[in-house]
């Protein structure tokens, strides 16, 4: 049976091209590894060295209400990165959707200039039965933030549960 490695890469159709590189690149800070301005595409990736490409941006975005990805999401080898996100998204003015637990990860939910929604997570190292949705407050202390997470799969983790932040 073929098995799944891993996120390849996601494209994105873009109204303003420029404005979801500078975006990407310089609030993400994802690295710019290729791009075709005749064509309208911009390739970007947060391990150039592994990966060329994870996000592809393509211009000619149609239709203000069209809907082109319901997430995007990039992994974080640490809470320190999540929550170093969340600060910055603050700082600029970045939209938040939501910042929750799933047990297995803990995620700030965004929205680009576009409206695309994206993600930024860590693993926790934990098992919790999907879904499983919890707030979580990444102004807390880290060790307090993982000690209510390892207890909410605790008390949930088989079962999973949905209390939408």
């Amino acid at each position: 049976m073929p098995t799944i490695s891993g996120l390849g890469h996601v494209g994105l159709y873009c109204f303003d091209l420029a404005a979801q590189e500078r975006f990407y690149t310089e609030v993400l800070g994802l690295t710019k590894t290729d791009e075709d301005r005749q064509l309208g595409m911009v390739f970007l990736s947060a391990q150039p060295d592994q990966e060329h490409h994870e996000l592809l941006l393509v211009a000619g975005r149609r239709g203000q209400d069209a809907r082109v990805v319901q997430q995007i999401s990039f992994r974080c080898a640490s809470l320190a990165d999540v929550t170093g996100y969340y600060r910055k998204f603050r700082d600029q003015g970045v939209r938040l959707d939501m910042v929750a637990s799933h047990g297995n990860a803990i995620g700030v939910y965004f929205f680009d200039p576009e409206g695309n929604r994206g993600e930024i997570y860590c693993g926790t190292g934990l098992v919790a039965r999907q879904p499983f949705l919890l707030p979580v407050d990444l102004d807390d202390d880290p060790d307090n933030i993982l000690r209510d997470v390892a207890q909410s799969v605790e008390q949930y983790g088989a079962t999973g549960v949905m209390t939408p932040p």
